[in-house]
């Protein structure tokens, strides 16, 4: 069985030719965006990936690189603005910033924080420990071996 679903509003617009759809109401009407726009990013994106690598943008995964795109979005907004002609698609950076930028954000929001990674390590080591003592035993055994060796090298 599949393991999608069709979402069903529960409304209905039928048709003259008897055919029933759900209705339109709350989906978004990509039908509104600019086609010329979209393409200027597409060749923006193209450009860049022919300059940086494909797909290059999302490896960015940290606040510094986030904020990067956040400053070069405003950069290209003033520049924009300012109706600088210097060649450059501004409104198509800008655009490809903010969506970068909005890219790492939610990869952040995913991503558990080092004091979560932190805990759940340190939740794992005990579960190990208590299951199976004498891994606990091996590491007393190794670090008794290590303290051995620090003070034979340091006599």
């Amino acid at each position: 069985m599949s393991e999608f679903v069709t979402k069903d509003s529960g409304k209905r617009v039928e048709y003259p030719t008897g055919m029933r759809r759900d209705t339109q109401e709350g989906k978004p009407d990509y039908t509104l965006v600019d086609y010329d726009m979209l393409t200027r990013w597409a060749e923006l994106m193209t450009r860049g990936a022919e300059k940086y690598g494909r797909n290059n943008w999302q490896l960015a995964a940290t606040v510094e690189e986030m904020d990067r795109f956040k400053a070069s979005a405003f950069r290209h907004m003033m520049q924009y603005l300012m109706g600088v002609d210097d060649g450059e698609d501004h409104a198509a950076a800008v655009y490809f910033n903010i969506a970068a930028s909005e890219y790492v954000k939610r990869k952040l929001e995913k991503t558990p924080s080092e004091t979560e990674l932190l805990r759940h390590e340190n939740h794992m080591l005990k579960f190990a420990l208590q299951r199976h003592p004498e891994i606990l035993k091996k590491i007393n055994n190794y670090l008794k071996r290590l303290k051995g060796q620090l003070h034979e090298d340091n006599q």
